[in-house]
């Protein structure tokens, strides 16, 4: 994974969307917290996560990198990735 800075704005923002999304404290976001396992959420909330986040982003996740995104990490790490191949284009 990329290496991020917590107090990066897309670190700061994801974080928001978690908490809105997953109804999770700010304090037990971190880049390591797994989306099922640490912060409680089932497919139900994980799609709706997904979904919030390509709204906020105006990002589109694909079902397959859906499947990849475990961890808040991993969410940064992505919207990072895209973010980047569109400032290089």
């Amino acid at each position: 994974m990329d290496s991020v800075q917590v107090q990066d704005p897309l670190y700061e923002k994801t974080v928001a969307v978690v908490c809105e999304v997953l109804k999770v404290k700010p304090e037990l976001v971190k880049l390591e917290s797994h989306i099922k396992n640490d912060l409680g959420a089932d497919s139900l909330d994980t799609v709706s996560l997904l979904m919030s986040l390509e709204d906020v982003f105006k990002e589109p996740i694909s079902d397959e990198t859906a499947l990849t995104l475990e961890t808040v990490g991993d969410v940064v790490a992505f919207i990072n990735s895209r973010k980047n191949q569109v400032a290089a284009v």
